[in-house]
C-alpha cells in the first residue's frame, strides 16, 4: 500500500516537474492541420495533415517563429486518437471498457495525459507547443475538449496537387490506393469534408481555415493573420524558415518524412501547378462529381490550369533563385537528409 502509493507521489512530482514550465507558459498546444498537404510551403500538414506535398510545409513558417516548436510529426498521436473511435463504435468494446470501470472520464484523462507527454516530450521547450500530425484535425472536437485553449488551423489545398504529390511521391496512407487518381480523389474528399465540419463546428475563434496556395502566393499578409490568431508577435523568421533548419530553436526536420527534401527551400511557386496534365481525362472530366468539396473549399474542379492568382515578388524572386540554382538546392536538401538528428 505504502509503496503504490509512493510511486503515484513520484509520478505526479515527475508530472508536475515535466509539465509546470510550459503551464506558465500559457501552454496553448497549437494543433496544427494542413489540408491534405504536409509539404506545402511554411506551415504544415499533410492532408490536412493526412498527406504529403512536393511544396514546404506551410507550418514551417510558424515553426519558425521564437516562440513556437512543433517538431516533425510524432506518428503516434493520431494513432491514439483512432483507437479511442474504434472503441467508442464498438458497442460490445464500450460495455467491456465500462465493465472494467474505464469511464470516459479515466480514457480522456489517460489520452489528454499520453498526447501531453508526446507533445511535450519530442522536442525542446518553448512558450507554445504545436502538433503537426496527419489525421488529427478530423478528432479536433474531441481535441477541442481535452485542450480547451488548443486552437487549430485547418491548411486546404488543391485536391488534385495533393493527390498527385501522394501519388507521384508514392506516400503510403491506409485506405488510399495509389493505382488510382480517382479513389484517392474520393478518398480525399472524404476526409476534407470531415475535417471542414469539424472546423467549421469550432467555430473561427477555435479554428482557421488557410488556403496553403495563397501562403505561398502571399507568404507576409497570410503569415500576419495567422500570427494574430494565435495572438503570437509578428517574427520576421517566419519569413525566412530555410534559414532555421535543424539550428537550436530554429525548424526541426525528420529525413524520414517525404517532404522534407522540399523544405529547405525558400518559400517558391514550383509544387502548386505540378498535378496539372499529370491526371487521366476520364477523371479531369468527371471530376465535380468525384471530388465535390473542391468547390465547396473554393477551387474550379474545371480548371486546368487553375488560377491561384498573382505572387508576391519575394516568392517570384525566390521561384527564379532556386530553377536557377537547382544543383545546389538539391546537394542542400540531401546534405539535411543525410544528417538527420546525428548532425544537429
Amino acid at each position: 500500500m505504502h509503496l503504490s502509493l509512493l510511486v503515484v507521489a513520484c509520478m505526479m512530482v515527475r508530472m508536475v516537474r515535466r509539465y509546470l514550465p510550459h503551464a506558465l507558459g500559457v501552454m496553448v498546444v497549437l494543433l496544427t492541420i494542413m489540408l491534405l498537404s504536409p509539404s506545402p510551403s511554411c506551415i504544415t500538414s499533410p492532408e490536412a495533415a493526412m498527406l504529403h506535398d512536393d511544396s514546404h510545409s506551410p507550418n514551417l513558417v510558424q515553426y519558425a517563429h521564437h516562440m513556437v516548436r512543433c517538431g516533425e510529426e510524432t506518428r503516434v498521436v493520431p494513432r491514439i486518437l483512432q483507437m479511442r473511435q474504434q472503441w467508442k463504435r464498438s458497442a460490445k468494446e464500450s460495455m467491456r471498457l465500462k465493465e472494467a470501470g474505464v469511464t470516459d472520464k479515466v480514457l480522456d484523462e489517460a489520452i489528454s495525459s499520453f498526447i501531453l507527454q508526446v507533445v511535450v516530450g519530442h522536442g525542446v521547450p518553448s512558450t507554445r507547443l504545436c502538433n503537426k500530425d496527419p489525421f488529427t484535425l478530423k478528432s479536433a472536437g474531441y481535441l477541442s475538449q481535452l485542450f480547451p485553449n488548443a486552437k487549430f488551423i485547418f491548411m486546404i489545398r488543391d485536391g488534385r496537387a495533393t493527390v498527385h504529390s501522394i501519388i507521384s511521391r508514392k506516400v503510403t496512407i491506409t485506405g488510399f490506393d495509389l493505382s488510382s487518381y480517382k479513389q484517392c480523389l474520393q478518398r480525399w474528399n472524404s476526409a476534407v469534408q470531415t475535417m471542414n465540419q469539424q472546423c467549421e463546428e469550432l467555430g473561427p475563434e477555435r479554428c482557421l481555415a488557410v488556403h496553403y496556395e495563397q501562403l505561398v502566393l502571399h507568404p507576409r499578409s497570410t503569415m500576419e493573420a495567422v500570427l494574430e490568431f494565435f495572438d503570437l508577435p509578428w517574427d520576421e523568421n517566419v519569413m525566412h524558415h530555410e534559414e532555421h533548419i535543424n539550428k537550436p530553436g530554429g525548424v526541426s526536420l525528420s529525413k524520414v518524412e517525404r517532404s522534407s527534401d522540399q523544405v529547405v527551400k525558400p518559400v517558391n511557386l514550383d509544387g502548386l501547378t505540378k498535378w496539372v496534365g499529370q491526371i487521366p481525362e476520364d477523371v479531369i472530366s468527371e471530376m465535380a462529381s468525384i471530388a465535390p468539396m473542391l468547390a465547396t473549399l473554393g477551387y474550379d474542379p474545371y480548371a486546368n490550369p487553375p488560377n491561384y492568382g498573382k505572387a508576391d515578388s519575394l516568392v517570384s524572386n525566390n521561384t527564379r533563385k532556386i530553377q536557377r540554382d537547382s544543383s545546389y538546392w538539391q546537394s542542400k536538401a540531401e546534405q539535411v537528409l543525410s544528417a538527420g538528428k546525428s548532425g544537429r
